[in-house]
């Protein structure tokens, strides 16, 4: 009788444990507005996170999800941008020393501003 309830436990915590977990399952428009869900989340974009159990039932979470951390490149890009946009002069390195020796110009400024410009709508999701 002892082994019969052990077994009855045992099968109990198993039905619990099973019925317990969950998965992340992120969803996403693309340009087209067409919307994807994967488990695994979209490089580059914004998307929605749920959390699903084994039955495909949405399971509430305590507390939401921390938004996506901004990727190095994104950071990056949105440094030489906000750096390019302020009035202080820069300085470059033409010959590859790695000293600055030559301060840009206005027309230098702007190119690379827009290179910059590029770079975060190619590197930073949108905001939105």
């Amino acid at each position: 009788m002892r082994t019969r309830s052990r077994s009855c436990l045992l099968l109990l915590a198993a039905t619990l444990c099973a019925s317990a977990s969950a998965t992340n399952v992120y969803q996403w428009k693309d340009a087209k507005g067409v919307t994807h869900s994967s488990d695994k989340p979209p490089a580059g974009q914004r998307y929605d996170t749920r959390r699903v159990d084994n039955r495909g039932q949405t399971v509430e979470t305590a507390e939401p999800e921390a938004a996506a951390a901004e990727t190095p490149q994104c950071a990056t890009a949105r440094g030489n941008l906000q750096l390019l946009g302020s009035g202080s002069a820069l300085q470059q390195d033409t010959d590859g020393d790695g000293k600055a020796d030559k301060t840009m110009s206005d027309a230098e400024r702007a190119q690379h501003r827009e290179l910059a410009e590029a770079a975060v709508k190619a590197y930073c999701p949108p905001a939105g």
